[in-house]
C-alpha cells in the first residue's frame, strides 16, 4: 500500500483512502487538496517525482497541468470584469482593435471563454515551437476569419483561448496575463502556482509522463495545430512560454487555493478578488450542445464547464478542479502520470470528487 503525507480532516479519510488507491493502481506521483469554504481539509501528496521511482513527490512539487491552467486565466478575466477593467459582453475588438478584422468584430469576450469565437485553432499551420512567439499568434489569430458566427458553434478553444484572453488581459492592463495572474491573483494568496516557471523553480518540477496513446478524443477531432506531444511539457522552453491555456504548473494545493475564492464568494484566507456577484458569473451559460471538437455534448460557462452551481475544468492527462459555489466546496488533483482516456478527465480525478463530496456531507 502506497504511502500519502500531508494533513486530512478525519471526516475526509475517504479522499486519502482514494489517493492511496490511485496511487496503488495507476498514478506515479500525485496530489489531492480540498477546501471546505475557507478551510484546507484536505493537503496530500504521495509517490515518485520521477518516471524511474527514484525521487519523492514532495510538499513542493509541481507539474504542468495542460487545460487546468484554463481555470487560472478564465478566473483572471472574471477578477477584471468585475474590477470594471473588462466588460464580458463587450466586442474584443475594443480592446484589441486590430482584431475586428475579417468579420471578428462581432466576437464578445464571453464568447472566447465559451469556446464559441469561431478560433478553435489557427488556419494556417502552425510549429509547435512558435507557440513561445506571443506576438506571432496573437497576429495570426487578428488576422484569421472566424469558422462560425460568433456564439453559436461550440468548438473547443484547446491553444487558442489563452492567447486570445491574454491578449485581452494585455491591452487591457498593459501586463501579460501571467504577470497580472501572479501579481494580484497567485501573489496575494500565496498560492504556488505559475502560467511561467522561474528557472529557480526547474529543480522541483516533475515531468509530465506521458499516456502509452493520445486520447480517443483528440485523435478523433484530427491532428493538432500545432502539435504538441506531451513531452513538450518537460521542456524549458515550455516551462518559460506564455501559454495560458495550457502552459501553468502547480500542485492540487495550489490549484485548490485560487480557485477556492470562487467557492467563497470573492474572498479566500482574507483576500477579497471579486464580489459574490462576479463568481457567480461563472455559471453563465454561453453554450449547450455537441462540441465540434470532442464529438460530445458540452455546457461551458464563463470558461469552465458547468452544471447548477458547479464548475469544473481539468488538464490533459487527467488533472482536474472542481468549485460547488452551493457547497462551498473546492476540489483540486494533479499528477505526473498521464491516462489516454482522460483528454476530458478521467477516475482518478472522479475519485478524489466523490470521495470529498462524501466528507463533506
Amino acid at each position: 500500500m502506497s504511502e500519502v503525507e500531508g494533513t486530512c480532516d478525519a471526516r475526509f479519510e475517504t479522499v486519502r483512502e482514494a489517493l492511496v488507491a490511485s496511487l496503488d493502481d495507476k498514478d506515479v506521483g500525485a496530489s489531492v487538496a480540498v477546501y471546505l469554504g475557507d478551510e484546507l481539509v484536505v493537503d496530500l501528496w504521495g509517490g515518485y517525482f520521477d518516471e524511474a521511482r527514484t525521487r519523492p513527490w514532495e510538499s513542493d512539487t509541481i507539474t504542468c497541468v495542460f487545460s487546468t491552467t484554463k481555470t487560472m486565466a478564465a478566473l483572471t478575466t472574471l477578477i477584471l470584469a468585475d474590477r470594471g477593467v473588462i466588460d464580458l459582453d463587450a466586442p474584443v475588438a475594443k480592446y484589441w482593435p486590430e482584431f475586428g478584422a475579417l468579420g471578428k468584430d462581432k466576437i464578445l469576450v464571453r464568447h472566447v471563454l465559451g469556446h464559441t469565437a469561431g478560433l478553435p485553432t489557427w488556419d494556417k499551420p502552425v510549429r509547435t515551437e512558435q507557440l513561445y512567439d506571443w506576438s506571432l499568434m496573437t497576429r495570426l489569430l487578428a488576422e484569421q476569419a472566424p469558422s462560425a458566427p460568433p456564439g453559436e458553434v461550440g468548438a473547443y478553444h484547446a491553444v487558442t483561448q489563452g492567447f486570445l484572453l491574454g491578449e485581452i488581459v494585455r491591452r487591457a492592463t498593459s501586463r501579460t496575463l501571467a504577470t497580472y495572474f501572479a501579481e494580484e491573483v497567485a501573489g496575494p494568496l500565496g498560492a504556488d502556482f505559475q502560467l511561467t516557471v522561474p528557472p529557480g523553480d526547474d529543480h522541483r518540477v516533475s515531468p509530465v509522463i506521458p499516456a502509452p496513446t493520445r486520447a480517443p478524443e483528440i485523435v478523433a477531432a484530427g491532428p493538432g495545430n500545432p502539435p504538441i506531444p506531451a513531452e513538450t511539457a518537460n521542456t524549458e522552453a515550455w516551462r518559460r512560454a506564455d501559454i495560458p491555456s495550457a502552459g501553468g504548473f502547480g500542485n492540487a494545493r495550489s490549484v485548490a487555493a485560487v480557485q477556492s475564492v470562487l467557492a467563497n464568494g470573492g474572498e479566500a484566507r482574507g483576500v477579497r478578488l471579486l464580489s459574490k456577484a462576479g463568481c457567480e458569473r461563472v455559471l453563465e451559460e454561453q453554450f449547450f450542445g455537441e462540441d465540434e471538437v470532442f464529438g460530445r455534448r458540452m455546457r461551458y460557462g464563463m470558461g469552465y464547464s458547468v452544471q447548477g452551481q458547479t464548475c469544473s475544468w481539468g488538464g490533459w492527462g487527467g488533472s482536474l478542479v472542481l468549485v460547488d459555489l452551493e457547497a462551498r466546496l473546492t476540489v483540486a488533483y494533479v499528477m505526473n502520470q498521464m491516462l489516454e482516456e482522460s483528454a476530458l478527465g478521467d477516475g482518478r480525478g472522479l475519485g478524489m470528487v466523490f470521495a470529498a463530496y462524501e466528507g463533506a456531507y
